[in-house]
């Protein structure tokens, strides 16, 4: 046993452990887990589970993190993008049974651990790049939008449509205004109100629990359940028996394509915390190790009756505020959610879904990020459009479909802005060897018939036809260059079409009777080009380091030979 603890990173993080850090890690474990028991409970019903399922994904999959996970601050359980995304996989699917609703998210849940899992193991970490932080962005502020809007009938006390389409359920609770229930709703504010200023006062104060206790005593002791006000009710107590989710092949088909957005949006939202806090605290976090971390906790979890889990970001605030030094500070939660689930359930009957709504719209008000579309509207408009397209097809197409027209549109502008690579002509600066671009450097010299032209990419099929277009262009000018340096500094590569359209663009270059030199080939670049044979069809001699020494030899070259 201490042999494979030695294997595992918490045995890692056990080397040099002393008195102190077990302290803080105590101390944060304790906090954390008095803030998970509510915020589980209200992100089951984001999920669309009874809220003991809440606590089920707050314990099982914490061990198995503990276990496995290198970040030492990263707390895990339910968080509310990944609870949003499995009412909106599962639900249609569920034809409004309850038992079949339960059984599908657990299949969802083990699902997503096998994918994260492989992931991790065949080391395809890097699949996450293609979800690009506008595109999370966008993703996240529509999503946050969507879960608030979803809690409306909690807040409310009104029966509004499942829907994951805001305008939808707004324009339901129009039509309802009449029934809503005044005491449900003065209460749901308060808690919002109460929940808020605790926050500002003291971050790391458990003001969920307290804001949970204080107004499940009051419905009890005010004998407000036969008002109309709705409450939790039984709550079964107990730890989760294990359980094999059912493993029907058309359900796990129609599960795919949410199992692999949870399983990519739920490895970005931890990977990225996680990052800030390694950075913040000087360890090391392996992505791929993450991920078989993550896919294991799900894995693992799912048989213990949990749903979809990942890192989430307020908690690892808290877990780090507090003072977490290793992941023994989550072993320390998941003792607490255990202690909760065998002695506590029952105090929780007269705690009204209005408080769980209040603390879920309080913790996803932080995800609507407009001061990152202000940002990106400064600096990068291209992002900000990314960041408003993902955002407008979430809320108006769905959950899945925005965060897949996000990663359609990031591609897009991918191969965009590689078939419209940054290029560049170039001029010596004077009094110096230095070439730089001739459009922000106006004093710099353009050699008298010489161009020189600097592509800041690699060379690929899909930007051979913008070298062409271009190069054609300068030589075609009037007055017409007798020499043309191309400057391939920046070009790391060249695939096989670049090479053909390279052997063209020479061939087109020596019928006009323009020389043609090289500044700066990389090694790997030079290869190629030794491969297909342009070296020796453009001479050994045509090859120089710096620009400038292609410039001296094309000048000395076409210099008249004296007497």
């Amino acid at each position: 046993m201490t042999r494979l603890l030695a294997r595992l990173p918490l045995g890692r993080q056990l080397e040099g452990y002393d008195r102190e850090q077990l302290g803080s890690d105590l101390s944060a474990g304790l906090t954390v887990g008095v803030m998970l028991i509510p915020q589980g409970m209200a992100y089951a019903l984001i999920a669309g589970m009874p809220p003991i399922y809440g606590l089920y994904a707050s314990l099982v999959p914490l061990v198995v993190y503990a276990l496995m996970g290198t970040s030492r601050q990263l707390a895990v359980g339910p968080v509310a993008m990944v609870s949003l995304l499995v009412a909106a996989g599962v639900g249609p699917l569920a034809g409004g049974d309850p038992d079949r609703y339960i059984a599908l998210a657990l299949l969802l849940a083990l699902m997503v651990g096998v994918i994260q899992l492989s992931m991790g193991l065949l080391r395809f970490g890097f699949l996450t790049n293609f979800l690009s932080h506008p595109v999370l962005a966008g993703f996240t502020t529509a999503a946050a939008l969507i879960i608030g809007a979803s809690q409306l009938r909690h807040l409310f006390g009104v029966d509004l449509p499942n829907s994951n389409h805001v305008h939808e359920i707004l324009g339901a609770l129009w039509g309802q205004v009449g029934a809503i229930h005044g005491l449900t709703l003065a209460m749901g504010i308060v808690a919002i109100g109460l929940l808020v200023g605790l926050k500002r006062w003291r971050p790391t104060f458990p003001a969920a629990l307290t804001v949970v206790a204080l107004f499940t005593a009051a419905v009890w002791l005010l004998g407000l359940e036969g008002a109309g006000l709705r409450v939790v009710g039984v709550v079964p107590g107990g730890l989760p028996a294990p359980v094999l989710p059912p493993l029907d092949p058309a359900s796990v088909w129609a599960l795919m394509p949410v199992a692999l957005t949870i399983a990519l949006v739920g490895f970005m939202e931890s990977i990225a915390v996680a990052k800030v806090y390694a950075t913040k605290n000087r360890h090391e976090v392996d992505p791929n190790r993450e991920l078989v971390a993550l896919g294991a906790a799900n894995l693992v979890g799912a048989l213990f009756r949990a749903f979809p889990t990942t890192g989430g970001f307020s908690r690892t605030a808290v877990n780090d505020q507090a003072g977490a030094r290793t992941t023994v500070a989550t072993l320390v939660s998941a003792a607490i959610i255990g202690l909760t689930l065998l002695f506590l359930t029952g105090l929780f009957r007269t705690l009204p879904t209005a408080v769980l709504a209040a603390i879920v719209m309080v913790a996803v008000a932080n995800l609507v990020n407009w001061r990152e579309a202000v940002h990106l509207w400064r600096v990068d408009r291209q992002d900000f459009w990314m960041m408003a397209i993902t955002f407008a097809a979430t809320l108006g197409l769905g959950i899945e479909e925005g965060i897949l027209v996000g990663v359609l549109v990031s591609l897009g502008a991918l191969v965009y802005e590689t078939s419209r690579p940054h290029a560049a002509v170039l001029g010596r600066l004077p009094g110096t060897e230095t070439y730089r671009n001739l459009a922000r450097h106006p004093e710099a010299e353009a050699p008298e018939g010489v161009t020189i032209y600097r592509l800041d990419s690699a060379l690929c099929f899909a930007n051979v036809e913008f070298l062409r277009d271009q190069v054609r262009g300068l030589v075609e000018a009037d007055p017409a260059p007798h020499t043309f340096v191309f400057d391939f500094h920046a070009v790391n590569g060249v695939d096989s079409t670049g090479l053909h359209h390279l052997e063209e663009l020479l061939g087109y270059l020596a019928r006009m009777g323009i020389a043609v030199y090289f500044a700066g080939v990389k090694g790997p670049v030079m290869d190629r080009l030794r491969r297909a044979g342009l070296d020796q069809r453009i001479g050994p001699d045509r090859f120089f380091h710096e620009v400038c020494d292609a410039v001296d030899e094309a000048d000395r070259i076409r210099a008249p030979v004296p007497g």
